[in-house]
């Protein structure tokens, strides 16, 4: 039991790195790669402000700065610079190992008796339980935010930016800021995940982000499934499957270690499960059609 619990804490560590691909990807339709750079910026600034007895309350802060800063860098060098989003990505993405680097001084950080969000906040006496509590405080806060934004003017002009750029550009709205914005919202959404996940495992560690982009993005997929199949259009429904792809993500994971699959394989089936997601309805469609 603890198990499966531990596995639905995680996915709801991962939920913001899918709300931050939800709004690159979907909305903007822009292929972020920075996320692999700023998820580990979010649990590299956590852990060295804990290690340095610093409150919750400077932390968090400085994590959304962080990662929107990250996100904001790619969105100039995209806009201003005209670079490829994806090569414009993962440039900034290569100097965050680096800075990631620096800012650590070393591969990796345990949190040993520090204060964590975790433990600040006491619902239950199980710390699985209480961690679990949190979470889904934490988590709903951010998604109702997110969701009350997309549905004021500005995130009504953020997803008409990703629907018809020309259109929106022809309205007087100026595309490109809207572009920085959107990769500093979700970078710093991402770099919240490396927040949380950082304080749920106690280190961070250098290497945290390789790849971390394929989960975010196999659980967009999942929630475009739903959305598709259910012929959703609210932004509430939308984003609460966002948060849901999350915690399928982690749960298909975890059955495959359950049933003896090696970890050393864990990669190459997560690969395969995103592959089968985004293959089998165009499969599907093409031989209806």
């Amino acid at each position: 039991m603890d198990f499966y619990l531990a596995t639905l804490i995680q996915g709801l560590c991962f939920s913001a790195i899918a709300l931050g691909i939800y709004i690159s990807m979907k909305i903007f339709n822009i292929p972020d790669i920075t996320t692999d750079g700023s998820y580990t910026l979010g649990g590299v600034i956590t852990a060295k402000l804990l290690m340095a007895h610093q409150p919750i309350y400077i932390v968090l802060p400085a994590v959304i700065a962080a990662g929107a800063a990250a996100g904001a860098l790619t969105g100039i060098i995209h806009t201003k610079l005209k670079i490829n989003a994806l090569l414009a990505g993962i440039l900034v993405m290569y100097a965050l190992y680096s800075i990631n680097l620096s800012i650590m001084g070393r591969s990796n950080i345990p949190l040993t008796n520090v204060s964590t969000l975790f433990s600040m906040i006491n619902f239950a006496s199980d710390p699985n339980k209480n961690t679990f509590f949190v979470l889904i405080g934490f988590v709903a806060v951010i998604a109702v935010l997110i969701g009350y934004l997309l549905k004021t003017d500005f995130g009504i002009a953020m997803r008409a930016t990703g629907n018809s750029e020309s259109m929106i550009r022809a309205l007087g709205v100026n595309t490109d800021r809207m572009k920085i914005i959107g990769l500093a919202l979700a970078n710093a959404l991402t770099a919240l995940s490396g927040f949380l996940i950082t304080q749920f495992q106690s280190f961070a560690d250098i290497n945290m982000g390789i790849g971390i982009v394929i989960t975010g993005l196999g659980s967009v997929i999942i929630a475009e499934a739903l959305v598709n199949w259910f012929r959703i259009t609210s932004v509430w429904l939308t984003l609460a499957l966002v948060l849901s792809g999350a915690i399928i993500f982690q749960f298909v994971i975890a059955v495959t270690l359950s049933i003896g699959v090696s970890p050393t394989l864990l990669k190459l089936v997560t690969a395969v499960f995103v592959l089968l997601i985004v293959g089998l309805p165009r499969l599907s469609f093409k031989n209806s059609s």
